[in-house]
């Protein structure tokens, strides 16, 4: 528990500075003079660099403590995010800004596995969705205090105090953090690391998940639909910044008690089943956000199924994920995972971004929102051949398959 608490703690300040950027960001188009496009192939790269450096755990954990990847990632993550109060240049603050996306990194494949391995898989959904939940707690204030902030004190302070939090919980984790390194053991039992890649990448039900997952991350509520909420609420319908506040912290406010609730579920009714729900119920909520137009009633019921809906998927993958995967290929198997969702996943930014440059601010942002949904719903199509039984638990054929 003391390692999900703190992990929950470093995830709430990695989420808080997620969901602080796109404010920032907004700011930053006008003072160092670029476009949207920019800003969208600055989040893209910034992902598929993080996403490319997850890979790298998958070796690393075979020598280095989890919890030493953690804290030196939580270093380098807290002092970029302050690195970008002296930028004096577009160049100079997307140089801090990747460098702050990169030490970010080991938080979900390393943190996730740590606590697989502790965990026993009757709790793992739940200690899985509550690192998640936790990390989307530190979403929930920042756009009304990160507005409020950016108002008073200018953008630059800003990240500067929201980059010094992920520097203590870093120093913290090296003080408190244990781990039996029985997965280590294990690892390194199943022979060579490209043995187990090979064998991450024979498993059929895996290979569904990463392609899930990729499918998903068109999406996902937390990197790439809290980039596109704000700027199409204030650039596309010319809502105020006050109104554009109100209504991000009311989207983001359902990535706490949604995989939580979702978690619980998932345990009960079957990873897969909820999945497959969460994808569709997150393809309408998109549908229904962006056909609401700027009619205020219709916008607010967008943005509650979008709350509710868009922030659950993760967690239930990671979980599936844990349950496949023995505890030898672990590390490998969510480095895999993170890669693809993360990594390649990032490149719907980048599509996006080129929408956007293409068809004009007008037509290409709520263009992208269509293309979500239609993300989610091939996404739910992909998950619908792994084979797992209703409750949960690997049928023989998957059991084989998984072997």
């Amino acid at each position: 528990m003391r390692t999900l608490w703190l992990l929950s703690a470093a995830h709430a300040v990695n989420h808080a500075q997620a969901a602080l950027l796109p404010l920032v960001y907004l700011v930053v188009i006008d003072e160092l003079r670029v476009g949207v496009g920019e800003i969208a192939y600055l989040a893209a790269f910034g992902s598929f660099l993080a996403g490319a450096v997850q890979l790298s755990y998958a070796a690393a954990t075979r020598y280095v403590s989890r919890r030493n990847l953690l804290a030196i990632g939580g270093l380098v993550f807290g002092g970029g995010m302050a690195l970008q109060a002296t930028a004096t240049s577009f160049v100079s603050f997307a140089a801090a800004n990747i460098a702050s996306r990169i030490g970010g990194s080991p938080q979900h494949p390393v943190g996730n596995a740590l606590l697989a391995e502790q965990f026993p898989e009757r709790r793992r959904a739940f200690a899985i969705s509550a690192h998640i939940a936790g990390g989307n707690l530190g979403t929930i204030a920042i756009p009304l205090v990160g507005a409020w902030l950016i108002a008073g004190i200018g953008w630059r302070w800003t990240v500067v105090l929201f980059g010094v939090p992920a520097i203590l919980i870093a120093l913290a984790m090296l003080v408190l953090v244990r781990e039996s390194g029985a997965d280590r053991a294990a690892a390194r039992a199943e022979g060579s690391l490209r043995s187990a890649f090979a064998s991450v990448l024979r498993d059929r039900d895996l290979r569904w998940v990463y392609l899930s997952s990729v499918l998903g991350a068109g999406g996902r509520g937390l990197g790439v639909l809290n980039l596109f909420v704000p700027l199409y609420l204030a650039r596309v319908l010319g809502l105020d910044g006050g109104t554009v506040a109100l209504m991000y912290t009311v989207l983001l406010i359902g990535s706490v008690p949604g995989p939580l609730i979702a978690g619980w579920l998932s345990d009960r009714v079957g990873h897969k089943r909820m999945i497959v729900t969460v994808y569709l119920a997150g393809a309408g909520a998109l549908v229904s956000f962006v056909l609401a137009g700027s009619d205020p009633p219709l916008l607010w019921l967008g943005i509650v199924l979008l709350s509710a809906f868009t922030f659950v998927e993760s967690p239930q993958l990671q979980a599936l994920l844990a349950d496949i995967a023995r505890p030898g290929l672990r590390d490998v198997s969510f480095a895999t995972y993170f890669t693809l969702a993360f990594g390649v996943g990032s490149l719907w930014t980048a599509v996006y971004g080129a929408v956007i440059a293409v068809s004009g601010e007008a037509t290409g942002i709520p263009l992208v929102f269509w293309l979500m949904a239609a993300a989610f719903l091939a996404a739910a199509l992909a998950i619908l051949p792994v084979r797992r039984t209703t409750d949960g638990t690997l049928g023989p054929s998957a059991r084989e398959g998984a072997g």
